[in-house]
């Protein structure tokens, strides 16, 4: 399981005792810690997400909570019934945020918890296990650690009861109820999961890893008919992962998106650079024009081949955008060179279509995306020279206005350009030229 920071362990420990001293010694109702908890959260710089994820996302997983709450209620069976921690371990696993599971955890927990007959006590019962179970599911890859974050929060469901009940076991059954409860939300969460994904067009790290498998179609595909395009794109996803993970970015997310960004290149191998023969370059043969046309529909290709594959949207997203709306330079080039003296060469017309990438996510695999082809091209690859080159692409992308829309910082792009100038030089290192032995 992955070692968590002890601030994100630390902070809904800090959330449920403060909820709870005020509520339990003040005697208040679950209003004021309800706003208390809120405005723990606002002041948290990861809350500023939720804004930027569809309203209806976070309220149809909160109206499916309380539907499934309010039957189970309607229909006269106890509150240790309610399996309220799938919710927010779906939210947990599909948005990797913990300031979005905490605010959904708290609404669904005081929603629930005023319709039962003990509002406080269901709801800190509710709160506690929503948290503690989320908190362990930041960052799963693994279907186990769902199972394992399901049974925990049975354990401190029933460790909420106890403690409420002053340890006096009353009613045996209940206590088996309530741990059931949350080792079923674990495995409830899991077969549901694929749904919710489906749903509100996300995916997982689960889901991520199975599309990391090299037998994937598309990739196997690659593999045999792009063989060049294959081995840069492997290039770039190490590049994305390292560089994600060096600025707080999903660094899985951009490793698989990097895998499958220039899938469009699939339909037409042959014409581009990293797949043809040394002496036979088709592009001899056309105009600068059609050249860039070929080279500009591998973007549109390769969202056709992602619909037809059923990858999911969100990978979409790095097909369309690992170009951003950037010039092709060297066909826009040769058209200025050919151009005769009374004609006009636009440079709209040699631009990608776009859009710019408006993740970090994408933003990264695009610029691992051109580094990693510049870097590729010079004939003495030292250390220092893949350094320039790196500060050159990256400078040029962003005076061109490539980033404008990505939550990239300065600092952010100095540390990308770091991890990409560090892996670079490993991987085109020099080598000792061995003697030769000689014959007698």
């Amino acid at each position: 399981m992955k070692k968590l920071p002890v601030k994100n362990i630390l902070a809904p420990f800090g959330l449920c005792a403060l909820i709870f001293l005020f509520s339990y010694f003040i005697r208040l109702n679950l209003g004021v810690p309800f706003f208390l908890a809120m405005l723990y959260l606002s002041f948290k710089p990861g809350f500023a997400k939720i804004r930027n994820l569809k309203a209806s996302s976070l309220a149809f997983l909160f109206l499916v909570s309380f539907a499934v709450g309010f039957f189970l209620l309607a229909n006269n069976l106890t509150y240790y019934c309610i399996p309220v921690a799938i919710i927010p371990m779906i939210s947990a696993l599909l948005f990797n945020s913990l300031e979005i599971t905490y605010f959904l955890a708290l609404a669904t927990s005081f929603t629930l918890a005023s319709l039962t007959p003990e509002p406080f006590k269901a709801w800190f019962i509710f709160m506690v296990s929503s948290v503690f179970a989320a908190l362990l599911l930041k960052g799963a890859r693994k279907r186990t650690t769902v199972i394992w974050a399901g049974a925990i929060a049975g354990i401190l469901q029933l460790a909420g009861l106890l403690l409420f009940e002053h340890f006096q076991i009353i009613s045996p059954e209940r206590y088996l109820i309530i741990l059931a409860g949350g080792l079923l939300s674990g495995i409830i969460a899991l077969g549901v999961l694929p749904l919710f994904e489906y749903l509100l067009q996300n995916v997982t790290n689960i889901s991520l890893l199975e599309l990391a498998d090299f037998h994937h179609p598309l990739l196997q595909r690659m593999i045999l008919e792009a063989p060049g395009t294959y081995h840069h794109s492997l290039i770039v996803g190490n590049l994305s992962d390292t560089a994600c993970a060096t600025i707080g970015a999903n660094a899985l997310l951009a490793r698989i998106g990097a895998y499958y960004h220039d899938i469009g290149k699939l339909q037409k191998p042959e014409y581009f650079i990293e797949n043809q023969e040394v002496k036979n370059n088709k592009h001899d043969t056309l105009s600068p024009t059609m050249s860039k046309l070929i080279i500009m529909n591998h973007v549109k290709e390769g969202v056709e081949l992602a619909r037809k594959y059923k990858l999911q949207p969100v990978l979409w997203d790095f097909i369309r955008q690992h170009h951003g709306n950037s010039l092709v330079y060297y066909f826009y080039r040769r058209a200025l060179e050919d151009k005769e003296e009374d004609q006009e060469v636009a440079e709209e017309g040699f631009r990608y279509p776009g859009p710019k990438p408006n993740t970090k996510e994408t933003a990264i695999v695009l610029l691992a995306d051109s580094v990693e082809a510049a870097t590729r091209t010079l004939k003495d690859p030292t250390p220092a020279k893949i350094e320039e080159v790196v500060h050159k692409i990256i400078n040029n992308k962003f005076i061109d206005g490539q980033l404008d829309e990505c939550e990239l910082t300065l600092k952010d792009i100095e540390k990308v350009s770091g991890v990409f100038t560090r892996i670079l030089s490993g991987i085109y290192h020099s080598r000792v030229n061995y003697p030769q032995e000689t014959k007698e």
